[in-house]
């Protein structure tokens, strides 16, 4: 018998699907190597002791719910050693994880992520535009928590959207500190008594972020404490497909009801702004082969100020200079480099056209 027939088929993932109970256990049972993206909100063992009240005497409604308690710091340990371990084995190659946390926990959680070979690439700052005040005034209030990016290993590829947050970010190059508010208003979601569904619910710009800027359309994206539901929410928006695991299941309940009522975005809509370097490369001469520039027809510099002749090779001469696009370009205007792409124009109808608008026709063919 060969190893095509021994071997056991692979169970299909849960798309689109909330599963109920443990996160360790649900993990263990999925198929290795299966997941893009993680995004993780565990537990935050925040120790509290006692009531919390503001100088009304009012009651904070505090996070104090049983899933947040632990006996010790190394019930804790071992409670994250383990999810992170059956996180890893889920993960593609080329995946990565985000985990979210506060003094209380993230440094432990970063410990245990180097400790199982995860490869941190960034830590990012996410301060809260309207955080909660710190009422007993004995401390500095908690405006902020702080998220973990990682790759499965070191040297691993992942997926990094760079263009689209830059953009996201009115053209400047995204931060590693994110100016958010916290979950407030009708996005904060409420049980039939008017009280929070889930204390720690994150808000959906947070995810947005998170999920257009590390993932691709088509991606699985995981959250092993899907709570409400936000993940599977903005992941389902941005066209992606989403895995939650919660066993709590006034949460399962309150996350379908809303997910139930998301609209994905239009195919159009969920085109992102890519990499240069990662679109098909174009050779000048492609554009003189096709017929699109013919051999002797001639391109003008940015304001007119210089011509170049087409070569059938695909070069250009001009001023007794000839070489590439980038090449003649560069010598005319005395710099070091040049961008031929945008350098050089056609004419059309009187009207002048970069040729880059040429290339751009190609790619679209390409893809």
């Amino acid at each position: 018998m060969s190893k095509s027939e021994t071997r056991k088929p692979q169970a299909a993932l849960p798309l689109n699907e909330i599963l109920a109970g443990d996160c360790i256990d649900v993990m263990n049972r999925l198929p290795e190597a299966s997941v893009d993206l993680i995004f993780a909100d565990p537990p935050y063992n925040l120790q509290l002791r006692g009531d919390l009240h503001r100088p009304d005497n009012s009651k904070v409604d505090a996070v104090d719910d049983a899933w947040d308690q632990f006996g010790s710091f190394d019930h804790y340990d071992t409670f994250t050693r383990d999810w992170l371990a059956a996180a890893k084995r889920i993960l593609k190659p080329n995946g990565a994880i985000w985990v979210i946390g506060s003094y209380h926990n993230v440094f432990r959680l970063g410990a245990e992520l180097q400790n199982q070979g995860f490869w941190i690439l960034n830590d990012v700052v996410w301060r809260k535009s309207n955080p909660m005040p710190n009422f007993r005034g004995k401390r500095l209030t908690n405006a902020h928590e702080t998220l973990i990016w990682a790759s499965k290993s070191e040297g691993a590829k992942y997926t990094f959207n760079y263009e689209a947050l830059k953009a996201l970010n009115e053209g400047i190059q995204m931060r590693s500190d994110w100016v958010l508010p916290i979950c407030t208003g009708n996005e904060r979601l409420k049980d039939d008594a008017g009280d929070k569904a889930h204390p720690t619910q994150k808000p959906e710009s947070l995810l947005h972020r998170i999920i257009l800027g590390t993932t691709n359309a088509g991606d699985v994206v995981l959250d092993p404490f899907f709570g409400t539901g936000t993940t599977g929410a903005v992941a389902k928006m941005l066209g992606r497909d989403f895995i939650g695991i919660e066993r709590e299941e006034a949460y399962r309940e309150a996350a379908r009801k809303r997910i139930d009522k998301v609209r994905k975005f239009d195919r159009e809509a969920l085109e992102i702004t890519g990499s240069k370097r990662a679109e098909p490369r174009v050779p000048f001469g492609q554009l003189v082969e096709r017929g699109m520039l013919r051999p002797g027809e001639e391109l003008y510099s940015i304001g007119n100020r210089f011509k170049a002749k087409v070569r059938a090779d695909g070069t250009l001469v001009g001023n007794d200079v000839k070489g590439s696009i980038h090449q003649v370009g560069a010598h005319l205007e005395g710099a070091p480099s040049c961008n031929g792409w945008t350098y050089w124009h056609f004419k059309r109808d009187g009207k002048m056209v970069p040729i880059d608008l040429l290339r751009q026709q190609i790619r679209a063919e390409m893809n």
